[in-house]
Formats: structure tokens, sequence, C-alpha cells
């Protein structure tokens, strides 16, 4: 259950979280058309830093401006406002939900002339698939579902509709007693998991599935430049689900997971059973950068 915090920005102003409402007749609500992002801030040694929140501000831009939803506020404006919206509620540490949705109106699938509104929260949100699965890895299964084709879905924004489908994979692997779901392509092609971008060691060579038709993960990418600054080979390529399960490691990202180690899927042990140590060494390193207390990425970090 979510911890409720004091205010929520809403259209401009500071609303008391309880009062935070739409209509039911609010056209996102029925139809799925609304863009969001999922952004963390980190307590660290020299104060509170918000991850790669211009990178995180452009990509909500690209969402609306995919789905067709004017933006009312430039990226300045948005920018501060989620800042704020973590300094007035005195949050040290949390998960900020910027969303931009189409508001009440015209009914049917044309939204017409509706309101485009934007609303920012945040709350306390400890490690998304748990802190266990963090240290010692989480369990996956291959997906009954297919993730998105580039011609059903555009997948470059971060569109509330299209998580249907990562909600239905999420319960059917849960159902199952796994962790998590990861999902192949219309093709058959690792994609991504409900929420995470997908990598695999092997050989030394760490390998992740190209943006051809996944989300531009920025934590992904964080994560793809750690490791080359480290020497370690990257390819960003197409590969199987039997190619993870003869991976050495296998590991997700994403601003929920963070970067979370897998030690096993579909009942079959990645590598030794435990997470491996190029994973560790640039979780370690990942953890280190956003709580401030390795320098060399200044800039990925907007203190409070």
């Amino acid at each position: 259950m979510l911890e409720p915090v004091e205010k929520i920005w809403m259209d401009g102003k500071f609303v008391a979280w309880e009062e935070a409402n739409i209509h039911i007749l609010t056209h996102s609500l029925h139809y799925g058309l609304a863009a969001f992002e999922g952004i963390r801030c980190y307590k660290g040694k020299s104060g509170s830093a918000i991850f790669r929140l211009h990178e995180h501000v452009d990509r909500l831009f690209d969402s609306a401006h995919i789905g067709m939803m004017a933006m009312p506020y430039d990226k300045k404006h948005l920018a501060e406002a989620i800042v704020e919206t973590v300094r007035i509620n005195r949050l040290d540490a949390c998960y900020i939900r910027p969303l931009v949705y189409i508001g009440y109106g015209a009914m049917g699938v044309h939204p017409g002339d509706n309101p485009i509104r934007v609303a920012i929260a945040a709350w306390k949100w400890g490690a998304y698939l748990g802190d266990d699965a963090l240290t010692n890895g989480m369990r996956a299964c291959i997906s009954s579902f297919t993730r998105h084709h580039v011609n059903v879905s555009m997948t470059k924004g971060k569109i509330s509709g299209y998580y249907v489908n990562s909600i239905m994979a999420k319960r059917e692997a849960k159902m199952a007693g796994y962790d998590e779901a990861i999902l192949l392509d219309a093709e058959g092609y690792v994609s991504e998991g409900t929420g995470e971008n997908v990598f695999i060691v092997r050989r030394g060579k760490l390998k992740t599935t190209p943006l051809t038709s996944i989300l531009e993960g920025i934590t992904r990418s964080a994560v793809i430049e750690l490791a080359k600054e480290r020497n370690i080979p990257v390819v960003e390529e197409r590969f199987t689900r039997d190619e993870m399960y003869v991976a050495d490691e296998v590991f997700v990202t994403g601003t929920a997971a963070e970067l979370t180690p897998v030690r096993e899927i579909d009942n079959r042990k990645i590598g030794n059973g435990k997470p491996g140590p190029i994973t560790m060494a640039l979780q370690k390193t990942f953890f280190s950068i956003v709580r401030g207390e390795d320098p060399s990425h200044v800039s990925w970090l907007t203190r409070i």
C-alpha cells in the first residue's frame, strides 16, 4: 500500500493528497491514452538528489508528443515542479510519478478538445522487486504474452495503456510463483520485462536488446555507459530465450527495478544460480553514483 504524503502537484498547484481527485468520465481513465514517467530520488551523503531528472522530463515530453497530447507546460517548469514536489513533502528518498492525461470533456474514442492535464506525485518506495532480489537475484519466467509490435504500439512512448500487456504478464508470472516475467517480441526474440530492460552476460560480453522495439530505458543507457567505462564489451543485438538460459549472468534495469540480478529463468539456473561478478560490480557502481558516493557522474544528479 502507498504511504500518503502531504501534497500532489496538479495543473500548476499543490493539493492535499486526499483531495487529488479527477472526474469519473476523465477520458484517459476510459481509453488509456496518458503518458507517465517513473523517477527516483536517492538519499546521499551530501543530501538528496533526483537521478537523471532532465532525461526523464525529455522522455515524458516525447511520450506526450507521440500520443498527440500538447503539453501545457515547458520542460523547465515541469522539472522545477518535480523538484518542488519532493521538497514540499520533505522526502529524502522517493519514487516520483509525473502523469500527463486527457481530462474530462468529450466522450468516445476521439478526445476532441478535452484539456491536457498534468499531475506529479511522490511517495516512499523501496526496492521494487524486493531487497532479497537486489542481493540474491530474482526468479523470472518467459511470458505467454507477446511484447508490443512496433506497428501496433509506438514503443518509444511510455503510454499508460501499453501497460495492460505488462499487467497481464506480471499477474501470470506471480500466479505461477515467479517474481517477474520476461516477454518476447512478435518474432520470438527477448524484448523486455514488464517494466525493465534485459541484459545478459556471456563470455565476458554484455548484451542487451536493441532499441528497435523497446522503450529507451534511462537506467539502461546509464548501465551501458558504466560498462563501457570499465572496458566491458557491450553489444546491442537480438538474442533468444535459450541464449538467456545459457548465459553466465542475467540482470534487468529500470527506474523501479534499478539493477536487479536474475538467478533463474523458467526453472533453469543462470550460471551458478547466484548474481555474477559483472552484475554486482555494475550494481555497486550504480548505487555509489546515485547515492553521491562516486562523483564520476555528478551531472546525472539534480540536488533537492
